[in-house]
């Protein structure tokens, strides 16, 4: 079997290894198969490739873009993508004017807040794609909190002084850019979400309309019970079943790299046409 994990982060978003170095992590804790899906950019994608071919390990290009369904902030990752398709990179600019704006306005309400500095500037320093844990982390390099989880809950949280909202396009939009691309649309850990099973079952529905192809059943955050109950949806909505540490880093992940469980049986791998390495590539996310 592979081992795959299909839904990781570098410098060129909000992750702490540059594509190179999470390419040779990625080697070292025995991943085989290994998506880049930076948020919102694919800016990280051609280092990335260049070192994965070096290393002989199997690269999905991919995205992991936010949306908005309803009054809720979303992730979809997008998983085989051809990169530099225009409806993809066309969306994806505009989701990085909204991010550049956004990124001044907490700079401005961190200042008026009584932090001074400048915040923007300092953010940039933890990477590209710019958004709050980026501000979380110059606010713990600044002495103001001690953990990037208490930076938030500090401020950046809703009600916090260094608050704003994202301002993202919606489910439809973005699953359309994906699929122009040439990509599968995946729902990004559903279960950190928190949304009541009848809520879980409305986004399904629409996520399934407007063309989505998958779930990640298995995510960094899901607990043994989620991973059952989203395995049980992916069935019955007939999802293609991912899997994705959401990989950040060390220090800023829910878990390492090379780690995650096996899907489930009775899951329908994302996978399951890819032409990779092996064909015994069917039930497992890893060995």
């Amino acid at each position: 079997m592979l081992n795959f994990d299909l839904h990781t982060h570098s410098t060129a978003s909000d992750g702490a290894l540059t594509p190179t170095e999470l390419m040779h992590q990625a080697v070292q804790a025995g991943v085989q198969v290994i998506a880049l899906t930076d948020h919102d950019t694919t800016g990280g994608i051609t280092n990335a490739r260049h070192t994965a071919d070096q290393l002989g390990l199997t690269l999905i290009p991919g995205v992991e873009i936010s949306a908005t369904w309803r009054d809720c902030t979303l992730h979809v990752v997008g998983l085989q993508i051809a990169t530099d398709h225009p409806t993809l990179q066309q969306g994806l600019a505009r989701l990085a004017n909204a991010r550049t704006e956004r990124a001044h306005r907490i700079s401005a309400q961190l200042n008026a807040a009584g932090l001074a500095g400048d915040w923007y500037t300092t953010a940039q320093q933890f990477g590209q794609s710019i958004g709050r844990p980026h501000f979380a982390r110059a606010l713990v390099a600044a002495g103001h909190a001690a953990t990037v989880p208490e930076a938030f809950k500090q401020f950046l949280k809703p009600g916090k002084p260094g608050y704003v909202a994202g301002t993202w396009s919606p489910l439809a939009e973005v699953v359309h850019w994906i699929q122009a691309a040439g990509g599968q649309a995946v729902l990004a850990h559903p279960a950190r979400y928190r949304l009541k099973q009848r809520r879980l079952r409305q986004l399904l529905d629409t996520f399934v309309d407007v063309g989505g192809t998958g779930i990640e059943v298995i995510a960094g955050n899901h607990q043994a019970e989620e991973v059952r109950m989203l395995a049980r949806l992916a069935h019955e909505y007939s999802l293609l079943a991912s899997v994705g540490s959401d990989y950040h880093g060390p220090g800023l992940s829910y878990r390492s790299l090379g780690t995650l469980p096996s899907l489930p049986t009775g899951c329908i791998p994302i996978w399951r046409q890819w032409s990779l390495p092996t064909a015994n590539t069917t039930a497992h996310a890893s060995a």
